[in-house]
């Protein structure tokens, strides 16, 4: 009779990648159907978020509210699914925004003279010296709330992170053959730049940004916390934990979904964004 023997290692292996496939699916299905709560709420809940019920104030979550309603009567499912579209849409515009000036400050110093490579470094260190949140913090007090000054603050604090790994490949790939070529064909140094560095200095920026997009939805969550998002009473998932504070003694409910919600987002992210960087890095070795 034929033994058949069981490799350990290749067994974990499979289980790692399955586990890994599964977590994936789950994390881009929330993703799919969050992205679709910011365009269509209206396909989630019918109710008004901003419609307060003083006679089902702090209702526990049941048939008619399953996420409960807070302590002005407001159906808290309503506020989660509308808060999405400030939410989200702060973290992915403040990592847009982020990208487009880490990039372009990247790009200079790596092209640029000593002096300006030197001088947009020192800018990098400076800025990224403080965490994300309070470097933003710093700004927003000095340029007020407003989620247009979110979005400025969150973008400037994280460009560092963009323009540090933009300007390290813009050195190197500006000392390659085909740009040493380029310089040969008597090609324009923006010609050459346009053309030749930057689509090559890009390469980890999307994996870069994807997971920037979760540190920015902590970080918009986290102003709006402290006052500095979107005016009350618009729904944001940061201003609802705020709110939340007073009544958590006696209503989990007001501040647990919020929580989850940008909990589950931050994962979701992080997960997609882990997926895409070990592609990459597995195309980079190939």
């Amino acid at each position: 009779m034929a033994t058949t023997f069981v490799f350990p290692g290749r067994s974990l292996s499979s289980g790692l990648t399955r586990f890994r496939s599964i977590g994936l699916f789950v994390a881009a299905t929330f993703l799919v159907l969050l992205m679709a709560a910011v365009v269509f709420p209206g396909l989630f809940t019918d109710r008004d978020p901003l419609a307060s019920d003083m006679a089902n104030a702090l209702a526990a979550p049941g048939l008619d509210h399953i996420f409960g309603t807070d302590h002005l009567g407001r159906d808290i499912w309503s506020r989660v699914i509308h808060g999405a579209r400030y939410s989200i849409l702060i973290g992915v515009a403040s990592t847009l925004l982020a990208v487009v000036i880490g990039v372009l400050l990247g790009l200079i110093a790596g092209v640029g003279h000593r002096w300006v490579n030197e001088a947009i470094s020192r800018v990098f260190d400076a800025v990224g010296a403080f965490p994300d949140l309070l470097f933003a913090l710093m700004l927003i007090t000095l340029i007020g709330p407003g989620t247009s000054n979110v979005i400025a603050a969150i973008a400037i604090a994280s460009a560092p992170r963009f323009g540090r790994v933009v300007r390290a490949e813009t050195l190197r790939v500006r000392e390659s053959d085909y740009v040493a070529q380029s310089r040969l064909a008597i090609a324009s140094a923006v010609t050459r730049t346009v053309r030749h560095v930057l689509p090559n200095a890009l390469g980890t920026v999307p994996v870069l940004a994807t997971l920037g997009v979760g540190t920015a939805i902590i970080g918009a969550a986290g102003l709006s916390f402290l006052g500095f998002g979107p005016t009350p009473p618009l729904p944001e998932w940061g201003s609802m934990l705020s709110d939340a504070r007073q009544d958590l003694r006696i209503a989990w409910w007001v501040g647990f979904f919020p929580g989850l919600f940008i909990t589950l987002s931050v994962i979701s992210v992080s997960i997609t964004g882990r997926h895409l960087q070990r592609r990459f890095e597995r195309r980079t070795v190939k």
